[in-house]
């Protein structure tokens, strides 16, 4: 679990890597324009913000409202580097829920 929870983490850390190689190397708004205007940039904007709604679902049903809320909010506006570290952050506690609900 340990190691899994570890992964998890560096590809959090990874993805915000990224982030600040692409911040330093590209132009955010005209990229990202050219990018909305392509028919596949349109699914893959709306697939990631899919993912996110999904994610938020297991953090609203996981976390105490005073702490899901801005967990969510963060996700939205900094993506998948926040669903990465809340995923290594509460994988014990995932795995222990859903072992319990698991029928005999």
């Amino acid at each position: 679990m340990t190691l899994l929870r570890i992964a998890i983490a560096g590809l959090g850390i990874a993805l915000a890597l990224m982030c600040v190689w692409a911040g330093m190397n590209g132009h955010f708004l005209n990229e990202f324009g050219i990018v909305g205007g392509l028919a596949w940039g349109k699914v893959s904007l709306a697939d990631l913000y899919i993912g996110f709604a999904l994610l938020a679902v297991p953090i609203a049903l996981t976390e105490k409202v005073k702490l899901s809320v801005p967990i969510i909010i963060a996700l939205f506006l900094l993506g998948n580097i926040v669903g990465a570290f809340w995923l290594a952050w509460r994988l014990p506690t995932l795995v222990r829920r859903l072992k319990q609900d698991r029928p005999a």
